[in-house]
């Protein structure tokens, strides 16, 4: 095994992949490849629009890229001491086609990414990237369940008023 893909998306299943990724690539010896991929930016030149014509669509998708590359640097510190080799990578596409593409790009040898467990209905409604990479999946690709969020601590009880 010579390279290593971890999809990740920042969410809570992001600290799980990067750990996983990391051990294996530490194990094996091989490169690993830390990837994002932000949505394209939407276009309506269809409908006649051009993008002079909605300035802030492009300046949001400029500030989501500006974020998501500081989320990737500082998740390649995380790793950096233990894999010198990592690379941090910002793609945009659809995240799916995207990670697909950039396995293929690479030879990549395993893909690690998280899921989520939102449930079937949103699943059905707005798919699942992990879903996706199992059916079109091109080489081995690990699933990293997301962290539970921690419960709310319970509220102290009120002092009785005198």
């Amino acid at each position: 095994m010579k390279t290593i893909v971890a999809a990740v998306d920042f969410s809570n299943a992001t600290l799980g992949v990067i750990r996983m990724a990391g051990s294996l690539a530490k194990a094996y010896g091989a490169q690993l490849h830390l990837l994002h991929v932000i949505e394209q930016e939407p276009t309506y030149t269809a409908y006649g629009f051009t993008p002079d014509e909605y300035p802030v669509l492009h300046e949001f998708q400029e500030e989501a890229k500006r974020r998501a590359a500081f989320k990737l640097e500082e998740l390649l510190a995380t790793v950096a001491s233990d894999l010198p080799g990592t690379s941090v990578h910002l793609l945009e596409d659809s995240p799916l086609h995207g990670i697909l593409d950039y396995v293929k790009q690479t030879h990549a040898d395993l893909v690690v990414l998280g899921a989520h467990g939102h449930g079937v209905v949103v699943s059905l409604l707005l798919g699942s990237v992990a879903e996706g990479m199992v059916r079109k999946a091109i080489v081995p690709t690990l699933i990293v369940p997301a962290v539970p969020a921690a419960p709310a601590a319970p509220a102290a009880p009120a002092a009785p008023v005198a």
